[in-house]
């Protein structure tokens, strides 16, 4: 096949496919009325997340990552400003689309582990499972977080990594097309931490699961494709890592 030309027959350049934004976000606030205080969680945020991306946002208590977080996730409104999801307005949503947004498309971790005691870990998952439309089988995605020889397990008799991990296979059992998580080491220690982490660039890797950790903690940055650190509000640095590093390469 010959090559391509422009109208001068001079060889065209190729093309380069740019890849697609799953999250569009311009000048989002959100304004929260505390008595006769206003506090301002963002201000005028603009984001865009791209398909099968790790990114990690930075920034201290009250920098307005959780806010972000359960903006993009469906769970809270903006004040003003724009954000859709491929052809999803969410800020037009209903709470019934915004209902079945979430059930289709996000997957969320917590810091805090949020399972019910008297299931199994592989019964935790399946409560996903049971109302997704083509779920990963829920010993699948157990295995695929490192803990297909604890699926029978009650959380009383898992570590607290353990537990995460669970959380994170439940939320990926659905095969979202984004994962959200919120401080997902937090509660953990360093080692127990990196297992987390290594689990979320796991997902991340083989299912392509565009993937959003927010975090105070340095170090995970590196895990990254690109770092937002926001302050006050605001994204005030948008950075990309040359070389991703490995979760047992972090110390903190």
């Amino acid at each position: 096949m010959p090559a391509l030309t422009d109208v001068r027959g001079v060889p065209a350049a190729p093309t380069v496919r740019q890849p697609e934004a799953l999250f569009h976000a311009r000048g989002l606030t959100k304004t929260y009325h505390m008595g006769e205080v206003d506090v301002h969680a963002l201000q005028g945020v603009d984001l865009d997340l791209f398909e099968g991306e790790f990114v990690v946002i930075l920034g201290p208590s009250g920098s307005g990552k959780s806010t972000l977080l359960n903006i993009l996730g469906g769970l809270d409104a903006p004040t003003g400003g724009a954000v859709t999801f491929r052809d999803h307005d969410l800020v037009a949503a209903s709470e019934r689309d915004l209902t079945r947004y979430r059930r289709e498309h996000v997957g969320f971790v917590f810091q805090f582990y949020n399972l019910i005691p008297s299931l199994t870990a592989v019964e935790n998952v399946a409560l996903v499972t049971d109302i997704a439309e083509h779920p990963l089988d829920p010993r699948e995605a157990l295995e695929r977080v490192g803990l297909a020889d604890r699926a029978d397990h009650f959380p009383a008799e898992m570590s607290g990594g353990e537990q995460q991990r669970v959380a994170i296979a439940r939320a990926i059992a659905k095969r979202p097309d984004v994962l959200l998580c919120d401080e997902p080491t937090g509660a953990l220690d360093a080692e127990t931490g990196k297992l987390v982490l290594e689990a979320l660039t796991r997902v991340n890797a083989d299912l392509g699961t565009t993937t959003v950790v927010i975090t105070h903690n340095v170090p995970i940055a590196r895990l990254a494709n690109r770092v937002l650190r926001m302050r006050s509000g605001r994204i005030v640095e948008v950075a990309a890592n040359a070389e991703r590093a490995r979760p047992d390469e972090l110390e903190w």
